[in-house]
């Protein structure tokens, strides 16, 4: 928990510096259609280092800052996000289904992180409301992906680890409504959700192996996270998922440090922080 604290706080540091310093470059990942959604994981994080806080130690006034920081900031780019779908496809005409894909479930799964500190932190009413703007607007983006891929196929190959963001809401959300005192069984509904979109993602495995490390692989390590999380508090001595959840959590333990390993690797060789391929455009010949 130290340790996310410390490296949350050099990003964000990192961020305000890269936005007095390259204002440009900060301007166009919040236009590109692919990126804009990754605006998320900054309140995102607050929230979780609050969790984090609350867990750990209770009820503080630190952890209650973090949470009203982080929630009402992600309440705020989920809102930005979704307010670009009025003017269409960010996309733009041509690419109706490009900025289709994963990271676009980031803004949400924001949301219904809401109960797991707030509930502790005395303030479940309003963090029940914002668990409400993440449940119902996960359903429209899944559905949105399931279309694209029906229609137009996969994402780009650099994002196929994001596949791995599709576990991150039931699992979420299961944890949330136990949080709230929802039945038990409604905690194992969403389980199942999340098993099976683990196993659905898990398909992907061989290309994603296949590639190339980049900052996308670490879509792959807050989902397996909340998987084992749920799965842990459901688990009961002496049932399955006694032994399933730890499973789960050496997995995502293991993820976590390869990720980490490969992201030290690739910042100390050069290979990490680069510019994305440019697709050459193809000029159609014509006779005569």
């Amino acid at each position: 928990g130290v340790l996310a604290a410390l490296v949350l706080a050099l990003l964000l540091a990192a961020t305000v510096w890269r936005g007095l310093h390259h204002a440009d470059a900060w301007a166009e990942d919040r236009r590109h259609p692919m990126r804009h959604p990754f605006v998320a994981a900054l309140p995102m994080s607050l929230l979780l280092v609050a969790t984090v806080m609350v867990a750990l130690g209770g009820a503080s006034w630190p952890a209650r800052v973090l949470w009203w920081a982080g929630g009402l900031g992600q309440l705020g780019v989920t809102v930005w996000v979704l307010a670009r779908w009025w003017r269409g496809s960010p996309g733009g005409p041509s690419q109706p289904w490009g900025p289709i894909a994963p990271p676009l479930i980031i803004p949400i799964v924001g949301n219904v992180l809401m109960p797991l500190a707030g509930v502790p932190l005395g303030h479940t009413e309003w963090a029940a409301a914002q668990f409400g703007v993440g449940l119902v607007f996960w359903p429209l983006v899944m559905a949105l992906l399931l279309a694209r891929l029906i229609v137009a196929g996969p994402w780009p190959e650099r994002l196929r680890p994001t596949s791995f963001i599709v576990i991150a809401p039931p699992a979420v959300i299961g944890l949330s409504l136990l949080q709230l005192g929802a039945p038990l069984l409604l905690g194992w509904a969403f389980w199942g959700v999340a098993l099976f979109s683990f196993l659905w993602a898990a398909s992907q495995a061989r290309q994603i192996v296949s590639q190339p490390f980049g900052l996308p692989h670490w879509g792959m390590s807050f989902p397996l996270a909340a998987l084992a999380a749920l799965t842990l508090r459901l688990a009961e001595p002496g049932g399955a998922l006694a032994v399933l959840g730890p499973v789960l959590l050496a997995l995502a333990s293991l993820v976590i440090a390869a990720l980490l390993l490969a992201t030290l690797r690739g910042l100390r060789d050069g290979t990490l922080l680069v510019a994305e391929p440019v697709p050459v455009p193809v000029v159609a010949k014509t006779g005569g």
